[in-house]
């Protein structure tokens, strides 16, 4: 097989891994141009898209769960690279500047301390005699050795390690071959090694950054029952622990689905398609959880579920209409981050102006509040736009009924 058909497979079966962000590249052209299956789009806390070059090293795997495409009873083409292919693979689309970096992962193939040594062997030789200066995504096997990931931490400047179900239970179901206990415990030794490394810094300079990028991990939202608040919580406890960069949640898509061929397995939930609407309020709520100060218990309270209609932040405003309208000539940063429509920009945006001046409504929407949103809840110097009222009216005005929200930023609501 040559090098082209292995890049077709193995950026094929890598697609499903959200935990970068991805999205495919719609150009296309001869082997080493941006292929849509191998070049995704990844974007950098400052909203920099960034594109990378996504594959796996190999798509052979020993484990059978239910809902991965590189399951060992499924029908399809098994293939790998060699370290050489991916080196001088990479290589070639960093210097004709197709991408600006790698995610590498890999099914389990064999023992997990071999399988991370590959990809260690990947990354370090791009680093030491490719001169790679790109960014490099590694996936840290779980099971493999503390010293294996603290080397990876050393070539990579991210390291995840994908939790993939919500709970042990869903885990023993749908992967009873792979352990939460196993998983965590990868990711408490990057955490772990993380931190001794900031240590180490601090005394001595010269001592190289480990995995400057922190970790990530990846939940599958609807191939197993959990509702959205066990999903929130074990988000929230993801982040204390384990000081987690991000969190991505990838909406699981059925058999038969996006070219995903093959028998159903009676244990996964027989659903038309993704539930993409359901992915989109998590990623909503998780950004309150890491930039809005809200904590994973206030997000849903007492509803298990998500509202699919209107945003988590507008939800909770709306079960707490006592606390508005407020007024943003006086409120508080966090006050205001509480506000539908005010995100962390225009919050503080506020705080500048109105040391200047006073606030009007015209001059909000140029510090990006979003009045559509926001008109609900706030006044200025005691002037309202709509004066609040029965909760159930406005969340009539500000419900996404045909699916817009799906477009909402996610840093403005």
């Amino acid at each position: 097989m040559d090098l082209g058909d292995k890049l077709s497979i193995l950026a094929s079966s890598a697609k499903y891994d959200a935990s970068c962000a991805s999205s495919g590249s719609g150009r296309s052209g001869a082997f080493g141009a941006n292929l849509p299956a191998g070049v995704c789009h990844s974007w950098t806390g400052d909203g920099r898209c960034v594109s990378l070059l996504k594959v796996l090293y190999s798509n052979a795997c020993r484990f059978d769960c239910a809902y991965c495409v590189n399951r060992v009873s499924a029908d399809t083409p098994r293939t790998a690279f060699t370290v050489d292919d991916l080196v001088d693979l990479t290589c070639q689309f960093y210097r004709r500047n197709y991408v600006e970096g790698l995610f590498l992962s890999s099914g389990i193939f064999t023992d997990p301390d071999m399988v991370m040594e590959k990809l260690i062997a990947v990354a370090k030789r791009l680093r030491t005699e490719a001169g790679f200066g790109g960014y490099i995504h590694l996936k840290v096997i779980p099971g493999a050795g503390e010293k294996l990931i603290r080397e990876a931490g050393l070539w990579a400047d991210r390291l995840s390690a994908n939790i993939e179900l919500p709970t042990d239970k869903s885990l023993q179901t749908l992967a009873p071959q792979k352990s939460g206990k196993v998983i965590f415990g990868a990711m408490d030794d990057v955490s772990r090694c993380g931190a001794e490394n900031e240590e180490d810094r601090r005394k001595i300079r010269s001592t190289p950054v480990f995995a400057p990028a922190g970790q990530s991990t990846q939940l599958i939202v609807g191939a197993s029952e959990e509702d959205d608040r066990t999903i929130i919580g074990l988000s929230g406890a993801l982040y204390r622990k384990y000081s987690m960069r991000r969190v991505y949640y990838s909406a699981f898509i059925p058999v038969g689905v996006d070219g995903r061929g093959g028998i159903p397995d009676p244990r996964l939930p027989a659903i038309p398609g993704p539930p993409l609407v359901r992915e989109h309020r998590l990623y909503q709520a998780d950004w309150l959880m890491r930039f809005y100060h809200f904590s994973a218990a206030e997000i849903l309270e007492e509803t298990p579920y998500l509202d699919r209609h209107v945003d988590p932040k507008t939800a909770w405003a709306l079960r707490h209409i006592d606390r508005f309208p407020i007024d943003l000539q006086w409120a508080d940063y966090e006050e205001l981050l509480r506000v539908p429509g005010i995100g962390a920009t225009s919050a503080r945006r506020i705080l500048e102006i109105r040391r200047l001046r006073s606030l009007s409504f015209d001059g909000l929407r140029r510090l990006g509040v979003v009045l559509k949103r926001a008109r609900y809840f706030i006044t200025l110097g005691g002037a309202f736009i709509d004066k609040p009222e029965d909760p159930k009216r406005i969340r009539r005005m500000l419900s996404d009924q045909d699916g817009a929200g799906l477009q909402l930023p996610l840093f403005d609501f």
